[in-house]
């Protein structure tokens, strides 16, 4: 039986990868590496070369975790920032989406992830401990709890409650308020994928706990 033919490794390699990113499948790795073959190299090249140069400038902001070239972020470090809010978001997609309804003001945390035992997710892979350690300054006067409205949202917003149990336990200063943003956004749904109006009539319409 004859064996079937086998691409250029170089190919192969480059398919190897791109299956690799999130989404993609065999079919469209192979038609984004024939597109990428097809473009001028000049072209081609600059994917390598944003991709390069991104990887050597972003790195997660100092206090929120989100994508920087800076330390702190332009967003943490503005001074018009309301500081005594705390938003905390599940990716940075989603910390853009809720940026672009100007309707919030106040400072981000990044998690990164959200809690799932079954792709080996923890509560330790959430950066919980530096989070309490943010919001326990005494500028923090609410923590607004902005996971994606499904079921590991909800597991994530309720090890978010968890991990800030003990701020104000000592009695040097007052606990936060703990809020959520309310049910304005469909249950299942990814906030990075609302429009304007439904993350901002969230915010508003908060509510206290998960």
């Amino acid at each position: 039986m004859a064996l079937d033919p086998v691409g250029p490794e170089s190919l192969d390699a480059l398919l190897l990868q791109l299956e690799r990113l999130p989404g993609i499948g065999p079919r469209s790795a192979a038609r984004l590496a024939h597109h990428l073959l097809r473009v001028p190299e000049v072209e081609a090249l600059a994917l390598a070369d944003a991709i390069r140069t991104v990887r050597e400038r972003i790195q997660p902001c100092s206090l929120c975790r989100a994508p920087s070239e800076s330390a702190p972020c332009p967003t943490c470090a503005a001074p018009a920032r309301d500081r005594s809010l705390l938003l905390v978001v599940e990716a940075p997609g989603d910390l853009n989406a809720v940026e672009a309804t100007g309707a919030y003001r106040g400072l981000y945390f990044v998690l990164g992830a959200r809690l799932s035992p079954l792709e080996g997710v923890d509560a330790q892979a959430l950066g919980l401990d530096e989070l309490s350690r943010r919001a326990a300054h005494a500028e923090v006067a609410e923590v607004v709890i902005a996971t994606n409205p499904d079921l590991e949202g909800d597991g994530t917003a309720l090890a978010i409650v968890e991990a800030l149990r003990g701020i104000g336990a000592s009695g040097e200063r007052e606990a936060p308020r703990i809020t959520r943003f309310a049910r304005g956004l469909p249950t299942g749904g990814q906030i990075e994928h609302q429009n304007a109006s439904a993350i901002a009539d969230a915010f508003e319409g908060r509510r206290p706990g998960v």
